[in-house]
This record gives structure tokens, C-alpha cells and sequence, in this order.
């Protein structure tokens, strides 16, 4: 007999909210949460789809920590610290106990990693699929959140590690043949995201805005010009692109509109470019500039000759 609701809260979720003494052992209806007068409360919101965001034969440990860290990279994408979280696990008749301890231990290794606690949610019943919702609330200093609107004309247009990654291990899980060695850094790379956490708070008061690729660099740099009314070009043969991914037929394609990078894609004014190499250490991460921001709308990408390419495909949308 599978564990019933409350059994499950309490054998695998209440242990999770241990050390944060406003989730009242999970034992109410609500949390109690401190914000100090100082700080300004950030809160974020992402669900994942099983079929959809992950795999039905990715491991549950994984399914976890992707579930929280792409809520984290919201965090790190307005240059906040993570607090909290709530969670709702919509499960099917299949899902089996094994499967929801793999997934509360994964939760478990993850929010210790990243310094933070359940503090409640919700379980209910679904014909399927699995369905996974997460809240997660951090903290900024007041004032100091990255945006998407405040990019000017003339700035730098930055992105941390390398693009194309995760969309590259997706299409290996779905049968794409590579040499084998290759197969390990990319599915990683889509099974578990690295929100960029250190480096959001190391850009407070230096990026005008901020954004993490989450549905392609190309519809997410849109956003960020539709929010700040720019536009901008970027440079082809600038993006980022890993040893594993680099060889690869369709890596800059993967690179421009693949989406799942969860790296952090943001502009800088230029007076701070020299800045760039002290930001990529303190955060322990690659930065490349890959484009400039421009008066005239819209988004641009130019070719290694320095020609505008026509582009197909943006990016993910839902809808």
C-alpha cells in the first residue's frame, strides 16, 4: 500500500523543513517568514512537467534538484539570496513510494547545498502526468534587485558559461548519436542546472538589467529588450559554446534558442567592462560579452561576417 498524504508529509517532507522554525513543522496551514526591514522579498515560481521538463526515466534524485534549481536561477537571475521554499507534488496512481523518497533525499542534498528549507506546499492526486510546483522566496538588499528593465543603448551584453548545452544532452536522451564520451558533460548539463547565484549577488549595482536563460538566449534576451524598449545586436561567433557541445552539428543553433542553460544573461554599461575578469572569479564563472544594446528596436544577430542572420526558431514558448 502506498503512503497516504499525510504519511507522505510527514515521513518524507517534514524532515525537509527542519531548521526553519517559521515552517512550524509543516503542522499548519501556513509558514511565518521574517523579512528584515533592510532586505526586500523575492519571490519566484516554476513548475516542470514530466514529459515536458524532464524525462519519465530520469532519476527522481535529479527530477529534484532540477525542480529546485531552476527556481534558485530566478533567484540569482534579480541577484538574490535563497531563503525558503513550498513545493506541490501532483502524483499519479503509478508513482511509486521508491521513487518519492529518491525525490525527497535529492531535495534534501540540494537545499542543504544551497542554504535553504521547505516550509510547506501541498499534495494532491492526478491522473498524470507528475506534476511538481515550486515557490522559492530569497532576500535582496532593498533596492538592489536586477531587473529586466533597465537596459540603455550602448551597454554590453553579457552571458555566464556556455549556451546550447542542456538542449544538446535533451536531444542526446532522445536518441541523438555522439561519440561517447561527449554523452556524460551534457546530459548533466540538462538534468541539473547551475543557478548562478554568486554571480546575481555579485552584480548587485553594476548590471542594468538581468535574465536567466531559461527558454533560449534569443527569447530571453527579447524580454529583456521589450521590458528596457532597446534592441540589439549580437555577434554569431561570440557564443559561448563548451568543448563537449563545440563539434557538434546544430551546437550554435542550440546555443542561440535551446533554452535550459539557466545561465545568466545580462547588460552591463560599458564603463564596467573592465570589471569583467574580477566578476567571472568572485563567481567562479565564465563571462563573455556578446553583443552590444542599440536605440533602434529590435534583436539582431550577425554572422562571423558580420551580416544580419534570419532566424527561425527563438526559443521555447509553452503556448
Amino acid at each position: 500500500m502506498s503512503l497516504g498524504e499525510f504519511e507522505l508529509i510527514a515521513r518524507l517532507l517534514r524532515p525537509l523543513a527542519s531548521g526553519f522554525p517559521g515552517a512550524l513543522e509543516l503542522g499548519d496551514d501556513a509558514a511565518l517568514v521574517e523579512v528584515p526591514s533592510d532586505r526586500q522579498l523575492v519571490v519566484a515560481k516554476d513548475a516542470i512537467v514530466e514529459g515536458v521538463h524532464f524525462l519519465p526515466d530520469d532519476p527522481p534524485e535529479l527530477v529534484a534538484g532540477k525542480l529546485l534549481r531552476v527556481n534558485l536561477s530566478d533567484l540569482a537571475a534579480m541577484g538574490a539570496d535563497p531563503l525558503a521554499y513550498l513545493t506541490v507534488i501532483a502524483r499519479p496512481p503509478h508513482l511509486e513510494d521508491r521513487w518519492l523518497e529518491d525525490f525527497a533525499r535529492g531535495l534534501a542534498d540540494d537545499q542543504a547545498r544551497f542554504g535553504l528549507h521547505l516550509i510547506g506546499g501541498d499534495t494532491v492526486a492526478t491522473p498524470g502526468p507528475l506534476l511538481l510546483s515550486l515557490t522559492v522566496l530569497g532576500l535582496v538588499p532593498r533596492g538592489a534587485a536586477l531587473l529586466r528593465s533597465g537596459a540603455r543603448p550602448g551597454e554590453l551584453v553579457c552571458v555566464s558559461g556556455t549556451l546550447g548545452d542542456a538542449a544538446m544532452g535533451l536531444r542526446i536522451l532522445r536518441g541523438l548519436a555522439v561519440p561517447e564520451e561527449l554523452v556524460p558533460p551534457l546530459v548533466e548539463r540538462y538534468r541539473t542546472p547551475r543557478p548562478r547565484l554568486a554571480l546575481g549577488r555579485a552584480l548587485r549595482g553594476l548590471a542594468s538589467a538581468a535574465i536567466d536563460v531559461s527558454d533560449g538566449l534569443l527569447a530571453d534576451l527579447g524580454h529583456v529588450l521589450e521590458r528596457s524598449s532597446v534592441g540589439a545586436e549580437i555577434e554569431l561567433a561570440r557564443l559561448p559554446l563548451s568543448e563537449a557541445a563545440r563539434g557538434l552539428p546544430g551546437a550554435r543553433s542550440c546555443a542561440l534558442s535551446g533554452g535550459d542553460d539557466y545561465e545568466l544573461l545580462f547588460t552591463l554599461p560599458q564603463q564596467h567592462e573592465g570589471l569583467l575578469p574580477e566578476l567571472a572569479t568572485r563567481a567562479g564563472v565564465p563571462i563573455a560579452v556578446i553583443g552590444r544594446t542599440t536605440t533602434e528596436p529590435g534583436l539582431r544577430v550577425l554572422d562571423p561576417e558580420g551580416r544580419p542572420m534570419t532566424i527561425e526558431r527563438t526559443g521555447w514558448r509553452h503556448f
